[in-house]
């Protein structure tokens, strides 16, 4: 087992030497400097749940390892708390490239655009002299900045055959019309050998930094042809919450369908694809379920997301495996920091849920994994209460350069050093601004023992629709004594002063965060009239 580091909590943000946004060549590097700095390779996959990767030693380890992944665990560092702050994929990736909350960059749903002029980290590591690059999945919607190269799937993409836009193919002025290169090939394989070649052309004298996004494991999970009969004859461990009573719930949470169920009848012919209930590019039609009961439909379907979705996942571990080789091949290894995570966590079963966006733990927890030879401990966990805001003025520390003042996270490179900050942050501030029939809209306070929610279940100045029957509400769990949230003790009376103290906490996040809600009369009057 990994040695832990003892890790503590706290509230600070580092300070830029440049003075506002503008990059204006902020400092000037010598080549010794420059070639001095780690190199930096960012890989990224979507929707992987750290239930799906081994070093993480859930219930799916034995039966699905992932050897590559797991070696940077043991040749690294593992993060085990480490959450999106907005649990679905555009805004989390913005919030990974700009240190900011989804409420400050403008990126709250999945409709809304990353302004391109707008300063990220790829600008800081351009100035500083770093080669930089994007390859993969972008679903930020305008032209990547800040980056010397780039080549990014349109939105989703496709698994089979991708379509990529190639900077200077087309320069035409509305990004989401640009034409398209066709590579042949399954997209992991295709996204790593873009990568792959990009690495090869770089100076040697000057640091890069490579963001490599997968596309995998987002549905429609469609996996490589050559994993088709892994698992074959696997029977995959159920979740302890499969078929969880939901009758501690609230309100707010209990009238929702679980997706297993819908997923099933979808899946077998016997429900028609809705854009009200259902994702389009759920798969229908590849389930026979002639006799079964719904408990054993939910079961079955369970079976065939979960071996369909971790096909798809030995893919990418396979490309981090070619990664990982490269830099060995080529002496790069030692100075170079390569971090595999994911823009959020991902439900396989668990409440009976699939996809995310809700503050559950399988939802907002991110996989983050850090190996850096030169810089870095091997073989250790974290258990620091880290975010996605927190991951950008990481990388510009690492690359010994300051965090502006801009950017609302805070470098977690001590913590990676085994430091002990004694004003680490006691707790992770989280909001799902979408209000949709399957998730609605909500925020909420996650500490090292508790997690406080208020449902507010209203659509705002968003362009989301909700359930009508939503109702708003607070849900509490405690994670010491139920760690798979299958207790909402909010009405409890030996939690009062619980809630009382977790509330305190909670506003002063959002008054912190500049999320305070003013201009919202509608939510602070509900939030007064809901206790």
């Amino acid at each position: 087992m990994m040695r832990h580091l003892k890790i503590y909590q706290a509230i600070t943000w580092g300070t830029f030497g440049c003075l506002g946004l503008m990059m204006t060549g902020c400092s000037t590097h010598s080549s010794q400097k420059e070639t001095s700095r780690p190199n930096i390779i960012f890989i990224m996959s979507d929707d992987h749940a750290t239930n799906a990767i081994s070093a993480y030693g859930s219930r799916l380890a034995e039966v699905a390892p992932t050897p590559h992944i797991d070696r940077l665990a043991k040749e690294g560092i593992l993060l085990n708390n480490c959450f999106s702050t907005n649990s679905i994929c555009t805004p989390s990736r913005a919030s990974i490239l700009t240190g900011q909350y989804s409420h400050v960059n403008g990126v709250r749903t999945l409709k809304d655009d990353l302004d391109p002029s707008k300063i990220h980290l790829a600008h800081l590591m351009q100035d500083a002299g770093y080669q930089t690059a994007m390859i993969g999945k972008w679903h930020l919607h305008t032209e990547p900045q800040g980056f010397d190269y780039w080549q990014v799937l349109p939105e989703q993409g496709l698994y089979f055959n991708p379509m990529f836009k190639v900077r200077g193919l087309d320069d035409a002025s509305d990004f989401k019309q640009r034409d398209t290169k066709v590579y042949e090939g399954y997209v992991s394989d295709v996204i790593t050998d873009l990568s792959l070649d990009w690495l090869n052309k770089q100076d040697k004298n000057q640091p890069f930094m490579l963001m490599m996004h997968h596309k995998a494991p987002h549905a429609l999970w469609e996996y490589h042809p050559k994993y088709e009969h892994l698992f074959d004859d696997v029977e995959i461990p159920e979740p302890a919450t499969l078929f969880e009573d939901k009758g501690h719930r609230s309100e707010a949470t209990r009238q929702h369908e679980n997706n297993l169920l819908r997923l099933g009848k979808r899946m077998s012919g016997q429900m028609k694809v809705s854009s009200v209930h259902d994702y389009k590019e759920w798969p229908t039609g590849k389930l026979e379920v002639d006799g079964l009961s719904e408990k054993e439909l939910i079961s079955a379907t369970y079976q065939k997301y979960l071996k369909d979705y971790l096909r798809v996942i030995a893919s990418v571990d396979e490309s981090v495996g070619r990664i990982l080789n490269y830099l060995d091949e080529n002496d790069l290894a030692e100075n170079t920091i390569v971090i595999y995570t994911s823009d959020q966590g991902m439900f396989l079963g668990e409440h009976q849920y699939l996809d995310k966006r809700w503050m559950f733990e399988e939802s907002i927890k991110m996989p983050f994994l850090i190996r850096y030879p030169k810089g870095l401990s091997s073989n250790q966990e974290v258990n620091a209460l880290i975010s996605n805001v927190d991951i950008a003025p990481t990388l510009l520390d690492l690359a010994t350069m300051d965090t502006p003042d801009w950017m609302q996270g805070r470098s977690f490179k001590e913590v990676l050093e085994g430091e002990i900050p004694q004003d680490w942050q006691k707790a992770i501030y989280y909001r799902y601004w979408m209000h949709r029939d399957m998730t609605p809209a909500h925020y909420g306070i996650r500490t090292k023992d508790y997690k406080l929610i208020f449902y507010y279940a209203l659509n705002l100045d968003t362009k989301s629709f909700g359930h009508p029957d939503s109702k708003p509400a607070w849900e509490l769990y405690d994670l010491r004594k139920d760690p798979l949230e299958m207790n909402n003790v909010y009405a409890h009376p030996e939690y009062k002063d619980v809630i009382a103290e977790l509330k305190h906490q909670l506003d002063d996040l959002k008054v912190a965060n500049g999320d305070d809600d003013n201009k919202y009369p509608q939510l602070l009057e509900l939030r007064q009239l809901v206790n």
